[in-house]
């Protein structure tokens, strides 16, 4: 049940037919959990702090640096030396006392990654190594729990909502990862700050999308968007029937 000051606090979102008050219930119970507390990460989880998610989970092993701050806008000046996820909850919490944040001051390991993943509702990847996405997509697959997977690089991002055998996952779109030289890191291409936060909002929509069942979800639709062109193209995706991850989902 939502508290007076709740329903104060949601109004404009309890009134969208679409969520309604008991929509905005069902967010208060549900738990998302969000792997990386960096530019993605910031504008994912501020917004569905402030939209009422009960329980937000953050993964992140890294400190907070004077480079981060041009776009991981969850950590300030003050934070730099602290840890991500510590900086990322005092800012979580300001914003919205009512969402219990949970953090894990990790990186996420075959070892730990799937008692982690089964806590939580969805999982909002936010993550800038390869290592880990394809670790998270597998995991999510085999718990059956929807991923939302983004990324960005220079004045591009993408985005892809994975409902496990309902559309393809991450690895029947790119069935592995490509050489390490092939591709460039953040520190060598660069990322335009606003780009993770276009992308990272939307992440925040998907996922509300997905724990509430409304709408269109990103599933089987490759979502990519150009900054520079200000252009949007979507490109469609299917599951591979080859697919380790997924293809038993489909048999």
């Amino acid at each position: 049940m939502l508290t007076q000051e709740e329903e104060a606090r949601y109004a404009r979102q309890i009134v969208i037919s679409e969520i309604g008050r008991e929509g905005q219930e069902k967010l208060k119970a549900s738990r998302i959990l969000i792997v990386g507390a960096g530019g993605l990460g910031s504008p994912a989880a501020m917004y569905l702090a402030c939209a009422g998610v009960g329980t937000i989970g953050l993964v992140d092993e890294d400190t907070v640096s004077i480079s981060n701050l041009q776009r991981q806008i969850l950590h300030g000046s003050d934070n730099i030396g602290m840890k991500k996820v510590e900086s990322a909850k005092r800012t979580l919490n300001r914003l919205n006392p009512h969402v219990n944040v949970v953090t894990y001051d990790t990186r996420l390991s075959k070892e730990d990654a799937e008692s982690i993943i089964a806590d939580y509702d969805l999982v909002v990847d936010a993550v800038d190594n390869l290592e880990t996405r394809y670790l998270v997509n597998d995991i999510c697959v085999n718990l059956r729990k929807p991923l939302v997977e983004a990324g960005v690089m220079r004045f591009d991002g993408m985005i892809l909502t994975i409902l496990p055998g309902k559309g393809p996952c991450y690895r029947c779109v790119f069935p592995s990862p490509p050489p390490e030289d092939a591709v460039g890191t953040a520190r060598e291409m660069g990322i335009f700050g606003a780009i993770p936060g276009i992308i990272g909002c939307t992440e925040a929509v998907e996922a509300v999308k997905a724990l509430l069942g409304i709408g269109d979800p990103l599933a089987g639709r490759l979502l990519l968007f150009s900054g520079l062109d200000m252009n949007w193209r979507e490109v469609r995706v299917s599951p591979n029937q080859k697919c380790p991850a997924c293809k038993e989902l489909f048999g």
